[in-house]
């Protein structure tokens, strides 16, 4: 993990910002051809500035989406912040989708209810656990809508509950990839859909009997992260979804699945 590690040795003689971390970090990969051929709309949000990240999730710098998620810059270390929201209706079935075909990475899998980045700025940016979930929780309001049309009067700040962070490393393709410390959100709400089809080409609600009949199924894909976090707690948490959630919320260590 060189690339963080460098950086939390120079922050204190070096601001580190999206402008500054290129000439502080030379080999950081940044070739423009990369993007060539992809949907117009999702190039445009790869321009979008993610937190950059040590290995204990403190914030030392800025960059942005595109160069977080090249495999080349990823294997040197470069790390980000992001979150993964699980939705749950009233009969406690959680919400999935399918990524678009649009999708630079990861494209047409499915996975939770929606997965994105704690953009660089005031309201969804923090230091400390407790402000950074804060931060989380307004991104992933934002994202709610932009992907599948929640409006965020359905989903109130006060009803998502936090419960780990995840350190995970995928790649997408030989080009793209995840290096993430991700924070899980659950959040139990009955809420009107309107998909962006840029992002989002399908939803459905599942029982947690019904998704793992849909990983038994070989001509569906899911994401790498959905899948490591099915593997691990996902079924335990969802079973206490009405009674005793309590006990596993506010996780203060980070889960490392690398």
């Amino acid at each position: 993990m060189s690339t963080t590690t460098t950086v939390t040795e120079t922050r204190t003689s070096v601001p580190i910002t999206a402008e500054t971390i290129l000439r502080l970090f030379p080999d950081i990969d940044t070739s423009g051809d990369a993007l060539e051929g992809h949907d117009e709309e999702q190039i445009r949000l790869m321009d979008e500035v993610c937190i950059v990240t040590d290995e204990d999730d403190k914030p030392i710098g800025t960059a942005s989406k595109k160069l977080c998620h090249l495999m080349t810059n990823i294997d040197k270390g470069l790390l980000h912040r992001a979150f993964s929201v699980f939705l749950f209706n009233d009969k406690n079935e959680l919400l999935l989708q399918q990524r678009a075909t649009e999708k630079i990475t990861f494209p047409d899998m499915w996975t939770n209810t929606c997965c994105s980045h704690p953009l660089s700025v005031s309201t969804e940016t923090g230091a400390t656990l407790p402000e950074s979930i804060l931060g989380v929780k307004n991104a992933a309001r934002r994202k709610l809508e932009h992907e599948l049309g929640i409006k965020p009067e359905q989903v109130p700040l006060k009803d998502f509950h936090f419960l780990t962070r995840i350190h995970y490393k995928a790649p997408s393709d030989g080009k793209w990839g995840e290096h993430e410390i991700d924070y899980i959100l659950f959040i139990k709400a009955n809420v009107d859909l309107e998909p962006n089809l840029n992002e989002v080409q399908a939803t459905q609600y599942v029982s947690a009997e019904k998704l793992k009949q849909l990983f038994e199924d070989p001509t569906l894909k899911f994401t790498p992260w959905f899948k490591l976090i099915c593997n691990s707690m996902l079924f335990e948490w969802w079973s206490h979804l009405d009674s005793g959630l309590d006990k596993y919320k506010n996780e203060q260590e980070i889960r490392r699945m690398l």
